[in-house]
């Protein structure tokens, strides 16, 4: 490597500030190169936003990007500052006809639509796999997988493996049981349920393992859109249930995946 020239890395983590700093010690590169590549750390300011650059050092995961109550414009240029960084980026709650628009801007990127969980990935690097077990997305009815999915791939994206148990709701809780061992394994699970909840008490009452109970949306008039589950599994009597906002299965997937991570990653 020729003084001047820094090392490359996709994204600034632990791993790549270390090389970057052991570069500059051995003279393999000078420090205005190294402040070159530090130039948007530990933020990017833009018009309109100021990206976290030091995200991934501090928690392991890059900044994620809420496409809700930001114009396209401003999206583009976000995602623009992030892809120059080559981590992987995931933005939530963005319908299918928009995504497709913000990647045919950024056609060279490779985008992953996935129109269900209203996500959009830049997969720039296969995930670094920190999780230390399997994480078990659970959903009561077929309704509740759009909340799930969003947990289930903001979890693999974080380094996790994850299982995809759907449909197994109490009102024929046969479903659930036939799956007890795959429960029973797993390090983390998520249950995503609507009507009242009653999902999460159920898997809590089965399993030694802590449970991420997320209400979903789902349900008829006193659902109140999704209170009454909310409700329901804040009362739950099954002990190691923790419980997230409606349909949050972002915050679900992320909560999971800090529990699931191993001491050494």
């Amino acid at each position: 490597m020729k003084p001047g020239h820094p090392p490359s890395f996709a994204a600034m983590d632990r791993a790549a500030l270390k090389t970057l700093l052991e570069a500059v010690k051995a003279g393999e590169t000078d420090v205005a190169a190294a402040l070159e590549t530090l130039r948007d750390f530990p933020v990017a300011e833009l018009d309109g936003a100021t990206i976290d650059t030091h995200r991934q050092l501090r928690r392991g995961f890059p900044e994620v990007v809420l496409a809700e109550g930001k114009s396209d414009d401003q999206l583009f240029r976000i995602l623009e500052r992030l892809l120059e960084h080559g981590s992987n980026i995931l933005v939530t709650r963005i319908d299918g006809e928009r995504a497709k628009r913000i990647a045919k801007e950024l056609p060279e990127a490779g985008a992953e639509i996935h129109a269900l969980p209203r996500l959009l990935v830049y997969r720039r690097e296969p995930p670094i796999m920190r999780g230390e077990g399997t994480v078990a997305v659970i959903t009561a009815g077929t309704s509740d997988v759009p909340v799930a999915e969003e947990a289930a791939i903001t979890c693999e994206l974080m380094g996790n493996e994850v299982q995809r148990i759907n449909d197994v709701g109490i009102a024929g809780v046969h479903r659930l049981l036939r799956h007890l061992p795959a429960l029973q394994e797993a390090r983390v699970l998520i249950v995503a349920a609507g009507m009242e909840g009653a999902l999460a008490s159920v898997v809590g009452g089965l399993v030694d393992r802590p449970v991420i109970a997320v209400p979903t949306s789902v349900g008829y008039g006193a659902s109140f859109q999704g209170l009454a589950a909310l409700l329901g599994m804040l009362n739950a009597c099954a002990a190691g249930i923790v419980v997230v906002n409606i349909d949050n299965g972002f915050g679900a997937g992320y909560a999971a995946a800090l529990m699931n991570r191993a001491k050494s990653a």
